[in-house]
């Protein structure tokens, strides 16, 4: 590394960064590949994880500001999983201006196989993610308390 291009101090827990986003991706690849595996997109497997995990109906915009997606993306993603059977729409009996989104039995279906994998992939590779987020809090705690996040 030439001079002009060395770093100028060492940037604290760059590491502990990388290896966490590291270990998040492989969880993140993980999930694409489980979700491809029963024949859905990534991003359906996170469709029906929103609507089944909904305290209320899910509507385009909710299911939007959960997956932060804009509002035509949605609509897209949601017809997508409609016309494979995991999704369907319903008229909002308080709001006609809009619709309301809800699992299929299919998608039910499917959401409880796809859980049950990631709890799975989680129970046998999660502990290292968990211990590095912990790491990464516990820094960010001591620095709070000894006020070397102010120096910064």
């Amino acid at each position: 590394m030439s001079e002009e291009n060395k770093p100028v101090a060492k940037i604290p827990r760059l590491e502990e960064l990388a290896e966490f986003r590291y270990h998040l991706r492989t969880f993140l690849s993980f999930s694409e590949g489980a979700s491809e595996s029963l024949g859905i997109a990534a991003q359906q497997y996170q469709l029906m994880q929103v609507i089944g995990a909904a305290d209320r109906p899910a509507s385009i915009s909710y299911i939007a500001e959960r997956m932060i997606l804009r509002h035509n993306s949605t609509v897209e993603l949601v017809d997508r999983a409609e016309r494979a059977g995991l999704v369907q729409r319903r008229d909002d009996e308080n709001d006609l201006r809009r619709s309301l989104v809800e699992l299929t039995a299919q998608g039910w279906t499917m959401l409880q196989k796809l859980v049950a994998m990631h709890l799975v992939e989680l129970q046998s590779n999660g502990e290292e993610l968990m211990q590095l987020l912990g790491e990464l809090q516990s820094v960010k705690q001591m620095d709070e308390a000894t006020g070397e996040n102010e120096k910064r």
